[in-house]
């Protein structure tokens, strides 16, 4: 038979889908991961910065500064967020991760001067005490809401949706909910647990405009709230945000990572985080407050200072990472290869965070693996990370002539791929096309 006759996979059906379509039949239940999305979308890689040469000026990066701070609730609450640097850490829950992660994301943020987020089940005394700067969720679970915890905080964020799974809730499965976890979610041990999906006690913009009013007096008026919203209408959702009084909105693409959650919602809803960005920025600047009154939290797959950086230009104030903050504190780590392999998977592709047999301490309640995890050594790893995220995205700013990150903008990016070019709203390279764009003479 002639080569060009080889066997070969079908586009529609590769192995892959065979074997999922194998594993539904087989089981009758749909699949649950983490991580994030594993599909091919566009992403922040596909955007180029424009350099400093002749029309624009570079600045010296050994003589010449360029700032990095971030203030957050300034003009509305007593105690506005103030952050060195603007990559913040997003939330992740205890229960989702051990005591012993919660507590490096604290140390790791606190010594880089920024914050980090409790996530759904409550204000462990371990965060709590290594965050100088702590954000409270709010989500619709109430699981581990205290009163008193709130005002603990150093900022609320109620969050609408996540970028994983927007519209939908995340998953506790039993084998994580232990004494601990379970006493602060006040749920019963052992017991599979889905958070809701939505608010309990309000079902638009106009109940989250009171809920915010209430939480501004549950707090004295003293710390900043934001909104967290997955990415699927981001232009509307931002705009209500505002609307409702958000002192901050979270914007968070579909390359957002998850603990837990239906595959077909990572795979399948919300929209990328490249594409999310502008459209935030745009009902931002429609209302007069981007830049100003109200900021711009960009997640959902930020990796690099480049990712920081170009975030930054398309409008972001500031980004938040989850994933890659896990990777830095130590998850996946090739040096567990050999007991990730003896899960069925490999260093690098463990997506089985539910499971709760994490080997690096960090997505477990099992007390011999979490006691793997040293919160002083992960939390000073972070701390490198986001110091190199720092500098990164500062070194790009600086060649592009912005003595802040905050003055890099869309002018500063051109477009490798249409695809890229139509969401960021940016020009393909090499032209002044934005797709979508009428073209003027």
């Amino acid at each position: 038979m002639s080569d060009q006759w080889h066997l070969r996979e079908s586009y529609t059906y590769d192995r892959n889908v065979i074997a999922e379509i194998q594993r539904a039949a087989n089981t009758g239940i749909y699949r649950i991961r983490g991580w994030g999305a594993k599909r091919e979308l566009p992403t922040l890689d596909d955007l180029v910065v424009l350099g400093a040469s002749m029309s624009r000026y570079p600045l010296e990066g050994y003589r010449e500064a360029c700032g990095t701070d971030v203030v957050i609730g300034e003009g509305r609450a007593a105690k506005p967020v103030r952050l060195d640097i603007p990559v913040t850490i997003a939330g992740m829950s205890f229960g989702s991760l051990s005591a012993q992660a919660k507590e490096a994301l604290g140390r790791g943020a606190n010594a880089m001067g920024t914050s980090t987020t409790t996530g759904d089940g409550g204000m462990t005394p371990e965060e709590r005490g290594h965050s100088k700067t702590l954000v409270y969720q709010y989500l619709p679970s109430r699981y581990g809401m205290n009163p008193d915890d709130l005002r603990k905080a150093d900022a609320i964020e109620v969050v609408v949706g996540q970028g994983a799974k927007p519209g939908g809730g995340g998953m506790l499965l039993g084998q994580k909910i232990n004494e601990r976890v379970a006493q602060m979610r006040t749920l019963p041990e052992g017991i599979d647990q889905r958070s809701a999906c939505r608010h309990p006690d309000w079902t638009g913009p106009d109940d989250l405009e009171i809920k915010i009013t209430e939480l501004r007096e549950i707090t004295d008026w003293q710390v900043p709230i934001y909104v967290k919203v997955g990415a699927a209408r981001p232009y509307y959702d931002t705009a209500l945000s505002v609307k409702a009084g958000a002192d901050a909105v979270v914007v968070d693409g579909m390359q957002g990572g998850t603990a837990a959650t239906q595959d077909v919602f990572i795979e399948h809803v919300g929209i990328p985080t490249i594409a999310a960005i502008p459209e935030a920025t745009r009902a931002l600047r429609e209302l007069g407050v981007h830049r100003g009154e109200v900021k711009l939290i960009a997640a959902g797959g930020m990796r690099s200072g480049a990712d920081v950086a170009k975030a930054m230009a398309l409008g972001a104030d500031a980004v938040s990472i989850g994933t890659a903050a896990l990777i830095a504190i130590g998850d996946n780590d090739p040096r567990h290869d050999e007991e990730y392999r003896a899960l069925g998977s490999a260093a690098g592709a463990w997506d089985d965070f539910q499971a709760g047999n994490d080997p690096a301490g960090i997505t477990t309640q099992r007390p011999e693996l979490a006691s793997r995890l040293d919160p002083e050594i992960a939390g000073r790893r972070l701390a490198n990370y986001l110091q190199v995220l720092t500098l990164e995205a500062q070194t790009i700013a600086r060649a592009c002539g912005k003595s802040h990150l905050h003055n890099l903008e869309p002018e500063d990016l051109a477009a490798l791929t249409v695809p890229a070019a139509a969401m960021a709203k940016v020009p393909l390279a090499g032209t002044d096309w934005v797709p979508g764009r009428e073209h003027l003479a």
